[in-house]
């Protein structure tokens, strides 16, 4: 261990931290500075990893939970040698640099996920170290290994007392993930001052509960941390926390223990005094030590030995098992293309719920697709997720493709999103549409990393019936179609269900939300004839009248049936539209939405949920069939005929 050029390490980072955030005036300087030797050493003597390709699939990953300490991942990423340099800190915070207030993922280089709210990013490690495992079941031979590495996680109190960090936790210790590693930040303060004012429970206690290896260290003494990593490494069984009794603002002058350091910068004063305290050149800013600079440059020499090494490995490997490597290729290639010839087939008229048809088409991309995993938190028989066949994964078992997430269903976004993130692995997950709400966070962070997750919810109505108010979503849609680069369909029959499920598995950059019925719907046939190519495009016609319509119907899902029953009989000229999914239509050319919905016309939308959205495309608010209340417990068809919203209701809306 070289201790000279580590302390040199930690002394650069905390020079870098507190300019960078003074500079920026804004920022959080405690974090870093009380953190700055276990990056150091994990970085610098731990981590396998290699600068030069921060995209390694065997590398190391590491996640700062704790996001709000951003200069601690940008000063070490920098000393480090990734694509970072000295300007890029000086313009921390600003706009349009790499290095924003919180890391964020496919923005700045080594950056393995998007981290700001607290204890996400621990899901999203013990994602990782999910994916980790799969591989390295399926890949790694006798002979030789392609696929050995850790995954490492610095979070804080905050992260501590965040639901979703417990959620994951609670499954890493039930899954047995050994090659998890969460150092806890213990200083015990937040915002507000010290923990004791909002917890004092015993964490530790916790996660030993949980299944996890509980250690503790000092923060700031390199050997004690390097042995319990050692430690960690040796319990192949269980995950493992290291608690590092830590202090917030560790070097500062005056201010160093002080919940004063946590969300603001130290002040030119305080700078000048830790500067003289540090040893470091009190006219300098952003000072870089020199050993440290000569350091960093033997790790990087050490990265680039250890990946060459690998690459060796693998070209071996890969001469040896051919048809290994086809299949590695498939699993890591970035596009893939789900043929229509290989999901199921519907007659006219067959009368099947989308979840049903889902069920069948998730098995079918499965099968093309050898690299979905994913499950439900706990609804799988009734959201029809289950991969028949395809095994469970488990702690003795990490083959099997299902997952049992339990009733965890914001952990199980974070964990699907690490899985996603890992590389490898496409990662779905899986509830009830009202329970969306539970993990939204966790759906808006994978449209910010433009992550292809997939996330099948069910039951998306006031046709869940008995059920009442609290199972039947309403605001539900609305509220995921607002989010930025999400793709929400909901898809009217089981051939829109096909179709829907092809564009979610051959989805590059964005989640995809399927939002699917517990109800029957009867397969219908569709007048455009290349309707498969439009419903990628967002909207296509399903009836069409001779000459321009007097009215268009534009509906969703379940609505798509209730339009064609509404409009039976009716003198007007009728024309039904399927929205596959609202964004995407009114993102098209002018020409191809007047195609679909001829300008001048009136319109009238159908959707089992709040109104919101819909004023893009109807004539007037008159003209949304919509649904602006919680519903009601009963038999759906009894529920929806006390609401209005049955094709009855539809009509009067058509003919008014």
């Amino acid at each position: 261990m070289d201790l000279n050029g580590l302390k040199a390490a930690a002394k650069s980072v905390r020079a870098l931290s507190i300019d960078g955030v003074q500079k920026a005036n804004s920022g959080h300087p405690g974090m870093p500075m009380g953190n700055a030797e276990v990056a150091s050493l994990l970085y610098g003597e731990i981590m396998k990893h290699n600068p030069a390709d921060s995209s390694w699939i065997d590398r190391d990953r590491f996640v700062l939970s704790a996001g709000h300490g951003s200069m601690l991942l940008y000063s070490i990423l920098h000393l480090a040698g990734y694509k970072l340099t000295l300007e890029d800190l000086k313009n921390f915070r600003q706009l349009g640099s790499k290095t924003p207030g919180h890391p964020e993922y496919g923005y700045t280089d080594g950056v393995d996920t998007t981290t700001g709210p607290l204890g996400a990013g621990i899901s999203n490690a013990v994602g990782m170290a999910v994916a980790e495992t799969i591989l390295a079941e399926k890949f790694n031979t006798p002979e030789h290994t392609v696929i050995d590495h850790y995954t490492y996680a610095i979070n804080g109190d905050g992260c501590m007392m965040e639901g979703v960090a417990s959620e994951a936790a609670s499954l890493a210790g039930h899954l047995g993930l050994g090659k998890l590693i969460l150092f806890y930040d213990s200083n015990r303060i937040t915002i507000e001052g010290e923990t004791d004012l909002a917890f004092s429970e015993d964490v530790a206690k916790r996660f030993d509960a949980y299944g996890w290896q509980v250690l503790n260290a000092d923060a700031f003494d390199f050997e004690e941390l390097s042995a319990k990593v050692a430690e960690a490494k040796a319990e192949t069984s269980k995950p493992t926390m290291i608690i590092m009794k830590g202090v917030i603002g560790k070097g500062a002058a005056t201010m160093e223990g002080s919940h004063h350091t946590h969300g603001a910068p130290l002040g030119d004063e305080e700078i000048k005094k830790t500067r003289e305290k540090l040893g470091i050149p009190v006219s300098q800013d952003f000072y870089v030590d020199p050993e440290a600079v000569k350091f960093f440059e033997d790790v990087r020499a050490k990265g680039a030995s250890a990946y060459e090494a690998w690459n060796k490995t693998f070209e071996a490997w890969a001469a040896a098992n051919k048809e290994l490597k086809a299949e590695w290729d498939a699993w890591l290639a970035d596009e893939i293309k789900i043929a229509d010839s290989a999901m199921p087939e519907y007659k006219i008229g067959d009368s099947v719920a989308t979840r049903v048809s889902g069920e069948k088409a998730i098995n079918a991309v499965a099968d093309v697709m050898p690299n979905l995993f994913g499950g439900s938190a706990d609804l799988g028989p009734s959201n029809k997720t289950v991969l028949k066949s395809k095994g469970d994964y488990s702690a003795t078992d990490r083959s099997g493709r299902n997952f049992h997430f339990g009733i965890r269903e914001h952990g199980m976004g974070g964990i699907v999103n690490g899985m996603t993130l890992h590389g490898g692995i496409r990662g779905y997950g899986s509830t009830f549409l009202v329970f969306a709400d539970y993990m939204r966070p966790a759906v808006r962070l994978a449209a910010l990393m433009g992550l292809p997750t997939i996330w099948v919810f069910t039951h998306d109505s006031i046709f869940v019936g008995e059920d009442g108010p609290t199972h039947q979503p309403i605001e539900h849609l609305a509220s995921l179609r607002v989010i930025p680069n999400v793709q929400v369909l909901r898809p009217a029959d089981g051939e829109e269900t096909n179709v829907a499920w092809q564009m979610a598995a051959e989805a590059t950059d964005k989640p995809t939300v399927l939002a699917l019925t517990r109800q029957n719907l009867t397969v219908f046939e569709k007048a455009d004839k290349d309707w498969k190519a439009n419903y990628r495009r967002g909207a296509y016609i399903v009836k069409d009248c001779e000459g321009t319509p007097d009215l268009v119907i534009a509906a969703t899902g379940s609505e798509v049936n209730l339009a064609l029953d509404a409009s039976e009989g009716s003198a007007m000229k009728i024309r039904i539209v399927s929205i596959a999914d609202l964004n995407t239509f009114m993102a098209q050319d002018k020409a191809f939405r007047e195609s679909v919905i001829p300008a001048g016309v009136r319109v009238v939308t159908a959707e089992a949920g709040v109104s919101y959205g819909w004023e893009k495309l109807a004539s007037s608010s008159d003209d949304v069939f919509c649904i602006e209340r919680f519903g009601e417990s009963g038999p759906a068809a009894k529920v929806a005929e006390h609401l209005g919203f049955d094709a009855a209701g539809l009509k009067k809306v058509i003919e008014k």
